[in-house]
């Protein structure tokens, strides 16, 4: 965080001094990625924080608050950049070429090292994805900005420098897209991507002395953590504890469900739902 805060201050005053959009761009990406390092960072520490009365499954769904706000965050400061963009097509300013090409192949090498520490959380956790696609798109970014730079110290041409610019800041929203949209589904409890709700379905219809599935409900508690209820109707009776500890630790093994409920019922009419709420049955 502190080094990617360092170089985004030596970025934004670069850019202001060669006069290129380009390098703007990137460091306003670069401080979309330092706001999301801090985010994380604190949901992670909320996270931590055990149960209480008032939040008895603590404060987890904090990473689900900040995923909503990283991605957020990220397109407004792609709204910022995009505007000054514009702004340097009907004013343009001359560019120093070799100065874009020094601190973006900086930009590189610093953003590839953090989004390596980075990449083993990525695939498990949509905070730290976030982070870590936020700062492999850095590295790209400031790629195109040494190609920019690049061509025109050999063309002299500096309208390249805003049309970079534009295609960087583009290119970004294009990427983060599934980012926003993946947040935004955790914002609104759905079924978590790698969970097939159809499959969990199945595996418990085809329990032994179940005849009917119903009130199932699969939702993120956090970016991390799954939780799920489901009101099985076994006519011969409750089982014993053993079958609901199967299904709870198959649950987890297979489907990455980390806290199951599980409701038994001698008949589906056995549960009183409450006005308003869809009771599905299978």
């Amino acid at each position: 965080m502190f080094l990617n805060t360092g170089f985004v201050v030596v970025e934004a005053g670069a850019s202001f001094i060669s006069g290129s959009a380009a390098l703007l761009a990137d460091a306003g990406h670069n401080l979309g990625d330092v706001l999301s390092l801090l985010l994380a960072w604190g949901a992670s520490v909320l996270a931590a924080k055990p149960a209480s009365k008032g939040f008895t499954y603590g404060l987890k769904s904090s990473s689900i608050l900040a995923a909503i706000a990283n991605a957020a965050l990220l397109w407004v400061a792609l709204g910022a950049v995009l505007i000054e963009t514009l702004r340097r097509f009907w004013q343009p300013e001359p560019v120093d070429g070799w100065q874009m090409m020094l601190v973006a192949a900086i930009g590189i090498g610093i953003n590839v090292a953090s989004a390596l520490l980075f990449a083993r959380g990525s695939k498990s956790d949509l905070n730290l994805r976030a982070a870590f696609q936020h700062l492999m798109a850095d590295a790209v970014v400031s790629a195109s900005v040494v190609l920019a730079g690049l061509v025109i110290m050999l063309t002299g041409q500096d309208w390249i420098d805003p049309v970079a610019s534009l295609i960087i800041t583009l290119g970004l929203a294009w990427a983060s897209w599934d980012l926003l949209k993946d947040a935004i589904k955790m914002g609104l409890l759905a079924v978590p991507a790698h969970i097939d709700e159809s499959a969990v379905r199945e595996y418990l219809r085809e329990q032994p002395g179940v005849s009917a599935i119903h009130d199932l409900h699969i939702w993120p508690m956090s970016t991390t953590e799954t939780a799920f209820t489901a009101h099985l109707v076994m006519p011969a009776g409750p089982p014993t504890d053993a079958f609901l500890h199967d299904i709870a630790h198959y649950l987890e093994t297979n489907f990455g469900i980390h806290h199951a409920t599980i409701q038994v019922e001698k008949a589906a009419s056995d549960c009183k739902v409450h006005h308003g709420h869809p009771h599905h049955a299978d």
